[in-house]
């Protein structure tokens, strides 16, 4: 079997003020969004949604008659923890790691990060930092500037070899900022890939109002 996607869904979206993958984007939830452009890429083979504790049955309620193998797994309290269940139910060589609150992801870009994985064991999408970034140090602006030459802005899916991320996520009890720090921390070399500016992250409710837009 190619690749399972392994979709992140427990998050308790304390900013959003609740869990932002039942929240309605076009009429359908946002979970939703990510699930079915998974399933229009035609690149995986099976689904793992890791849902929040105590959401399972309603998770599984969403996506209970979609066209594929979807499997519905408890995550935990951090993002490594519900990483880490998602990878060991996988059971393809290859798995794609999204965060659900990315709905506009494309099966273009869900493609285009696998075939780099394929290639070179694991890859991720980027966008190059177009905005001036700069410290603050309390409420007031610092002088140095962050040089934005060669700095780019992560996105999900993340996809890799199994074999690679499994033992790289089982051998740290740290949070880690995505799924490719967990590589990088071994000295494993990470691919990119060019990422999508509308392949949004939704953290605060109005962020709902500009995806609706774009979508």
């Amino acid at each position: 079997m190619r690749a399972s996607g392994v979709i992140l869904a427990a998050g308790r979206g304390e900013r959003f003020g609740g869990p932002k993958v039942f929240a309605e984007l076009g009429g359908i939830p946002v979970l939703l969004h990510s699930v079915r452009a998974f399933l229009a890429s035609e690149a995986v083979q099976e689904l793992i949604v890791v849902a929040h504790p105590g959401a399972e049955d309603k998770v599984s309620a969403l996506v209970q008659d979609l066209d594929l193998p979807i499997r519905i797994v408890t995550g935990g309290k951090r993002r490594r923890d519900s990483s880490l269940v998602g990878v060991e139910e996988a059971k393809c060589e290859y798995v794609l790691i999204h965060d659900a609150a990315r709905p506009l992801v494309t099966p273009e870009l869900i493609r285009r990060v696998l075939l780099a994985a394929e290639q070179h064991g694991a890859a991720v999408p980027v966008i190059p930092v177009v905005d001036t970034l700069r410290y603050v140090e309390n409420g007031f602006l610092l002088e140095k500037t962050v040089p934005r030459a060669g700095l780019f802005a992560m996105q999900t899916p993340q996809a890799f070899r199994r074999d690679l991320l499994l033992p790289a996520l089982r051998e740290t009890d740290e949070e880690l900022a995505d799924d490719a720090e967990a590589l990088l921390r071994r000295g494993v070399p990470v691919a990119t890939v060019p990422g999508d500016p509308k392949n949004l992250k939704i953290t605060y409710p109005e962020d709902l109002l500009l995806l609706a837009r774009l979508l």
